[in-house]
C-alpha cells in the first residue's frame, strides 16, 4: 500500500519566474513544476549584459518540464518595460487564469568601477534589476490581493547587503529590493500576500570573470528549495530575506543600536559619544511586518519621555 505524499505541494498554483530559463531561475522552474505547479518561464534569452542573442532557454525548458509530465509556457518580453512586466504576468492569466507565485530573478551585468561607470551601463542594469521587479510586481499585486493569496520572491544579493567594487550598478539594484518587497508585505499582509527576499549564491554565468576554482559545491540547486519554502502557502515570514549559499541557510536582517538621547547635541557632543551611539552589543530589531517604522518611531517617542 503506498503511502501518501507528505512533501509540500503546489498543486493548481501558478508561479510566473522572470530570468527563468537558466542558472538560479531554471532550478526554482524546475523544482516547482516538480511539485505539481504551473509555470510560466519568461526569459528573453539576453546576454549576461542583456543584449540579445539567437538562444531560446525559455521555451527548452518548457519543453523539458512538459516532457517531465509537467505544465509550463513560455514568455520571451523583457521585464525591462512596463509594458514587458505586464505582458509577463498577462501570460499567466491567459495560460492559467491566474498568478499565485512571483519569483523575480532575472539578472544582467555590467561592471566598472564608480568613478568610470557608464550612464547606460548604469540605467541597463537597475531597468533589469530593479525596475524590473517593480514592473512584474506591480502587475501581480492587485490580482493577488484580489484573490487574498499571493507569494512574491525577490532576488537580492550579498553585493545588495555589503556593496561591491566594480559593480555599483548592480549592488544598488540589489540594495533596493528589499524596499519593494518589504513594502508589499507590509500592504499585502490581510491579504494573505507575503512578500520576501532571497539572497542566493551560486556558481553561474553570472559568476563569469570570478574565479571560482577554490567555491565549494554551490550549484543553484541548492538555493531552490529556500526558494520554494518561500512560494509555498505554508509560508510562515514575509518581510524578510533568507540567505541561501551551498548548503548554509540563515536571515539576513536590518537592526539597530538601542542609541543614545540627550535633548541637544552639538558636534563635539556627537563626537563624544559616537562610541556609545555605535555600540551593537545590544541590537534592536524592528520586523517591517506588522509596522516595523513605526515600533522604530515609537521606541524613539518612549526614550525622549523616559528622558524627561
Amino acid at each position: 500500500m503506498s503511502q501518501p505524499d507528505s512533501r509540500l505541494r503546489f498543486d493548481n498554483r501558478v508561479a510566473v519566474i522572470t530570468g527563468g530559463g537558466r542558472g538560479l531561475g531554471r532550478a526554482y522552474a524546475l523544482l516547482l513544476a516538480e511539485r505539481g505547479a504551473k509555470i510560466v518561464v519568461n526569459d528573453p534569452g539576453a546576454s549576461l549584459s542583456g543584449d540579445a542573442t539567437e538562444e531560446g532557454p525559455a521555451e527548452a525548458l518548457v519543453r523539458e518540464i512538459r516532457a517531465l509530465g509537467g505544465e509550463a509556457v513560455a514568455n520571451t518580453d523583457s521585464v525591462a518595460t512596463p509594458e514587458g512586466g505586464k505582458a509577463i504576468i498577462q501570460s499567466a492569466i491567459d495560460a492559467f487564469g491566474r498568478i499565485d507565485i512571483l519569483i523575480h530573478s532575472a539578472g544582467n551585468v555590467r561592471r566598472a568601477p564608480l568613478a568610470e561607470m557608464a550612464y547606460e551601463d548604469f540605467n541597463l542594469v537597475l531597468d533589469v534589476h530593479l525596475r524590473g521587479a517593480f514592473h512584474v510586481v506591480r502587475e501581480a499585486f492587485p490580482m493577488m490581493l484580489a484573490q487574498d493569496y499571493g507569494r512574491i520572491i525577490l532576488t537580492s544579493s550579498i553585493n545588495g547587503l555589503y556593496g561591491k567594487s566594480n559593480n555599483v550598478n548592480y549592488a544598488m539594484s540589489k540594495a533596493g529590493l528589499h524596499g519593494l518587497s518589504q513594502t508589499a508585505a507590509i500592504e499585502g499582509q490581510n491579504n494573505n500576500v507575503k512578500s520576501n527576499v532571497i539572497i542566493p549564491a551560486a556558481v553561474t554565468r553570472m559568476s563569469d570573470g570570478i574565479d571560482t576554482s577554490q567555491f565549494p559545491p554551490m550549484e543553484p540547486e541548492m538555493v531552490a528549495p529556500a526558494v520554494a519554502w518561500l512560494a509555498h502557502e505554508d509560508c510562515s515570514v514575509s518581510g524578510e530575506m533568507l540567505v541561501a549559499m551551498g548548503g548554509r541557510m540563515a536571515r539576513a536582517y536590518v537592526a539597530e543600536t538601542p542609541g543614545v538621547y540627550q535633548p541637544e547635541w552639538t558636534v563635539e557632543d556627537v563626537a563624544a559619544q559616537i562610541g556609545p551611539i555605535r555600540d551593537t552589543t545590544a541590537p534592536l530589531l524592528f520586523p517591517p511586518v506588522p509596522d516595523g517604522q513605526l515600533e522604530h518611531l515609537l521606541y524613539g517617542f518612549k526614550m525622549i519621555r523616559d528622558a524627561g
